[in-house]
């Protein structure tokens, strides 16, 4: 057998052990998994967004990166008690710039579009559906009044929408996650066991 794939079956398994208890071997493996992750994604984002992004830039003659180099040295100031209060220096411009930038985008990228074409489609069924479904939606959250009467029913037809919602988000989350336990059944069963061709 391979040893990467019997070290892959086991921390699997050590994994899967959690469905009896909680162990030591699942925490074990839990652990080793954290911590390798932080490590890679430490090293990846040191690579490539220190040295690719901004110290071979500044090195290329990019000497304006200085400001968002203090400012990313800034953040690190929450380690003390003291000097922590410069971190939110830092954090109020990368909010206040994302806050800018990202929603002009939203708007034009996702608001906009999705009103358009509720509005288009209202000639058909389907698109008369969807125009009741987002009416009744936004009127469930509308609590400037109680619900009664009228806003009482279109409020209780927004909460079987969004129940819908729910129900079929959840549905489909259970079957990524049946899917992915079925990839790891078939890993243990035909890559380690070698119980199936």
């Amino acid at each position: 057998m391979d040893p990467v794939t019997t070290l892959t079956a086991l921390f699997t398994l050590a994994i899967y052990s959690f469905l009896y208890r909680d162990n030591p071997v699942y925490r074990f493996a839990e652990h080793v998994f954290a911590g390798l992750s932080a490590g890679y994604y430490s090293g990846l984002i040191f690579q490539s967004v220190l040295v690719q992004q901004l110290w071979q830039p500044l090195i290329g003659g990019k000497l304006w990166l200085i400001v968002p180099g203090i400012l990313g040295v800034l953040t690190f100031a929450r380690l003390s008690t003291k000097w922590s209060w410069l971190s939110r220096v830092a954090l109020a411009f990368v909010i206040g710039a994302n806050a800018g930038i990202l929603l002009m985008q939203q708007l034009h990228g996702l608001v906009l579009p999705q009103v358009a074409e509720t509005m288009i489609n209202m000639g058909t069924i389907k698109g008369l559906l969807v125009v009741v479904g987002v009416i009744s939606t936004l009127m469930y959250f509308y609590f400037s009044k109680p619900h009664k009467g009228a806003l009482g029913v279109i409020a209780n037809v927004g909460m079987w929408f969004i129940m819908i919602s729910f129900g079929a988000h959840f549905g489909y989350t259970v079957m990524a996650r049946v899917s992915l336990l079925i990839g790891r059944v078939q890993f243990l069963v035909i890559d380690w066991l070698h119980l199936v061709d």
